[in-house]
């Protein structure tokens, strides 16, 4: 294929042969249907992502435990791996069965005075209701309460969208627990299968490499659940204050939720309100003014200076990825940026010394 382009006096032929031309076309086809595969893989993607974070995270413990089996399961990774998943199981179940029965019991309780509250606050009677009057919100509360009721009377659409939604929870938490398991198992063994295929001048440049990459992303992983506990550690004073109940049991809620980038207290807040509400309205709203508080210093102090420290990279680094990931990915984007920039970072940094523009590390 030839196309002529004329420029003033000179004429200016560019030539494409017919094997070239199919090769760009082929790889354009090809990279449409990679993306629009990927589309719609985001979900799958997203627990297979989770399931690595969570791999990375009890390599360490399960390595430790396998060192310290006893007799012949010494060294087993297998068996280590089994035993770490059934404590963590039987952690989640035991904090499940403690929380859950009294939000039932207490929810069934608010169900039952609740049409006394509504009365309170018509008859601006109570702290609820003269608190209503004195900032004039009584139009806001009546729109409130036309909204509940329509919700109300399509309660069985509802019911059926909120129950799809737990059963679609409850797969995905066994699915990435099932590639979790298996990561764990066979993951040493895709590592060993991959380095085999480089060539022995190139073994030790990767095993470098990918030692500091596996330390930024531990050290991101370390760093959000000292984030969690964190979290969980400086919530106790305000579930007290407010006299929030089952607070021990809340407390394993906001280590959990702290787990998650982003989102996750925004989840904790929002159940610690639910719960503080079965108390007084005033502590549901207190709690989630305190909560809401904590969680603008951990966004803008605690997280940028402890991940920092956890994955070598400035806070002004790490702010700018989150930005940047959740801009891209939404919640997937804002989990992975982090570490993502920490690899990227000791890769920059790995070809800048190979070709010697700065100094080898020490040893």
């Amino acid at each position: 294929m030839a196309f002529f382009s004329r420029r003033g006096e000179a004429e200016i032929a560019l030539t494409i042969s017919t094997k070239t031309f199919f090769k760009v076309l082929l790889l354009v086809v090809a990279t449409i249907l990679l993306l629009a595969a990927l589309h719609r893989a985001v979900y799958a993607l997203t627990l297979i992502i989770i399931a690595v974070f969570l791999t990375l995270a009890l390599n360490a413990p399960v390595s430790w435990v396998a060192r310290h089996l006893p007799g012949p399961l010494r060294g087993s990774r297998t068996s280590a791996t089994a035993l770490s998943s059934f404590i963590v199981v039987v952690l989640l179940a035991a904090g499940i069965t403690a929380f859950i029965p009294p939000v039932v019991r207490q929810t069934r309780s608010f169900i039952d005075t609740a049409p006394q509250l509504v009365r309170d606050i018509r008859d601006q009677n109570g702290q609820l209701g003269q608190l209503i009057v004195r900032y004039h919100l009584q139009g806001q509360i009546n729109e409130f309460s036309d909204q509940l009721s329509s919700r109300l009377q399509h309660g069985g659409s509802t019911a059926v969208s909120a129950l799809t939604r737990i059963g679609s929870s409850i797969f995905a938490s066994l699915t990435i627990l099932v590639l979790t398991f298996m990561m764990l198992i066979e993951g040493p063994r895709w590592l060993e299968f991959g380095r085999r295929l480089l060539r022995e001048d190139q073994r030790t440049r990767a095993d470098r490499l990918a030692h500091d990459m596996y330390k930024a992303i531990k050290g991101y992983v370390n760093g959000q659940v000292m984030l969690a506990a964190i979290a969980s550690a400086l919530i106790l004073p305000g579930l007290l204050i407010f006299h929030v109940s089952y607070p021990v049991a809340l407390l394993g809620i906001v280590f959990i939720c702290g787990l998650i980038p982003m989102v996750g207290h925004t989840i904790g807040a929002a159940i610690v309100t639910f719960v503080a509400l079965f108390h007084s309205p005033l502590s549901a709203v207190g709690i989630l003014v305190y909560y809401i508080l904590y969680q603008q210093i951990e966004n803008y102090l605690i997280q940028p200076k402890l991940q920092a420290n956890t994955t070598n990279l400035s806070p002004l680094m790490v702010f700018m990825s989150v930005v940047v990931g959740v801009s891209f990915g939404g919640l997937l984007g804002g989990l992975i940026a982090i570490p993502v920039v920490a690899c990227v970072r000791v890769w920059v940094l790995d070809i800048l010394r190979a070709r010697k523009v700065l100094s080898q590390p020490q040893a």
